[in-house]
């Protein structure tokens, strides 16, 4: 499978920004212990939902938004993140990833930021 050349310069910077913002975390923060930034590599599936709201929604994209969204402070923190910022995420079409992916236990009205979750 060949992957397109903003996926794989995505993956990259992810994964540069990653190392660059790996720090002690001493207080817990919307993310437990873990950073915004570093829980934002496991939303990599939804790169591209995240930036065009006419993509398909991958099932590996929700499984992981699934799981996030059990804490949404967390998930509005990622999407607000500045790895999030920096691999061209638009916020307002990544909060719209929970409904796109049909999960109906979302909390909707939840406000993210200048955004409201659908």
């Amino acid at each position: 499978m060949e992957y397109p050349k903003s996926f794989i310069f995505l993956v990259g910077l992810l994964l540069v920004v990653s190392l660059a913002s790996l720090e002690k975390v001493d207080g817990a923060g919307a993310c437990g212990k873990s950073s915004p930034d570093n829980q934002a590599l496991k939303l990599v599936p939804c790169a591209t939902a995240a930036s065009d709201k006419n993509a398909a929604v991958s099932s590996s994209c929700c499984l992981q938004v699934k799981k996030m969204i059990q804490n949404p402070s967390c998930l509005c923190a990622v999407v607000l993140s500045n790895t999030a910022k920096f691999a061209g995420v638009n916020p307002e079409i990544a909060i719209t990833i929970p409904k796109r992916c049909n999960i109906a236990d979302r909390p909707v009205g939840f406000k993210c930021g200048a955004y409201t979750l659908p």
